[in-house]
C-alpha cells in the first residue's frame, strides 16, 4: 500500500479575531467559504497534504481564537510550529496594527527557524479597504516575511500562499529533507527531527510519527 506522505509538519495561523483565519483554513482544506462569523475558541485544526517538488507534505494547520483571554492557551502551540501566517484583514487598520504584537509573540514563543508569511485577508472588500496594499508590503519588509493578499471569499492567493509557506519551511529543513531523500521509503516529521536535535543515539524507529 502507498504512504500517504513523506514529510509531516505544523503551521498555525495567527491574527485578530474576525480577520478571516477560519475561512482561510476552510477554503484551503475543504474549498469550503461560509460568510457568517464564529469565533474559534482556544484552537482548532485541519489537515491537508500537498505534493512539493515530489515531496508529500502532510500539513497539520492550526486555526487559534484571536480574543486576548485565549492568548494564554494559543501561545503554547507557538513553540511546535515550523511556518506562521500573521493575518490581517484590509477593511481593519486596527487588525494591521496588532500585527506587530503578534510578530513579537512569535520572536519571544516560537522556535527561531520558524517561517512567517504576512497575509492582508478580505482582498475582495477592496471598497471596505482601510490598509493600504503598499502598507502591507512595506511591513512584510521590514520582518523579512513575503506578503500575499488573500480572499477566502474568491478563493483569491490562498492555494499560493499555503505553497509559499510549504516552500519555505521545507527550504529550511534541506538537512532533515536530505535524509529524507535518501531513504524516502520511510515517512519523517520535521517536527519530531527537530526534537531529536542534540540527543544522544536512541533505539532506531523509522515508524510514522505521533503527533499525540
Amino acid at each position: 500500500m502507498a504512504k500517504q506522505y513523506d514529510v509531516l509538519f505544523r503551521l498555525l495561523l495567527l491574527g485578530d479575531s474576525g480577520v478571516g483565519k477560519t475561512c482561510l483554513l476552510c477554503r484551503f482544506t475543504d474549498n469550503e467559504f461560509h460568510s457568517s462569523h464564529i469565533s474559534t475558541i482556544g484552537v482548532d485544526f485541519k489537515m491537508k497534504t500537498v505534493e512539493v517538488d515530489g515531496i508529500k507534505v502532510r500539513i497539520q494547520i492550526w486555526d487559534t481564537a484571536g480574543q486576548e483571554r485565549y492568548q494564554t492557551i494559543t501561545k503554547q502551540y507557538y513553540r511546535r510550529a515550523q511556518g506562521i501566517f500573521l493575518v490581517y484583514d484590509i477593511t481593519s487598520e486596527r487588525s494591521f496594527q496588532h500585527i506587530m504584537k503578534w510578530a513579537s509573540d512569535v520572536d519571544e514563543y516560537a522556535p527561531e527557524k520558524v517561517q512567517k508569511i504576512l497575509i492582508a485577508n478580505k482582498a475582495d472588500e477592496e471598497q471596505r479597504r482601510q490598509v493600504a496594499t503598499e502598507q502591507g508590503i512595506k511591513l512584510a519588509k521590514e520582518y523579512e516575511m513575503d506578503f500575499f493578499e488573500t480572499s477566502a471569499c474568491t478563493n483569491y492567493n490562498i492555494k499560493e500562499s499555503f505553497t509559499r509557506l510549504t516552500e519555505l519551511v521545507l527550504l529550511a529543513h534541506k538537512k532533515e529533507l536530505d535524509v529524507l531523500r535518501v531513504s524516502i521509503n520511510d515517512e519523517l516529521s520535521i517536527a519530531d527531527l527537530e526534537g531529536e536535535e542534540g540527543k544522544g543515539d536512541g533505539s532506531g524507529n523509522s515508524q510514522k510519527a505521533c503527533w499525540c
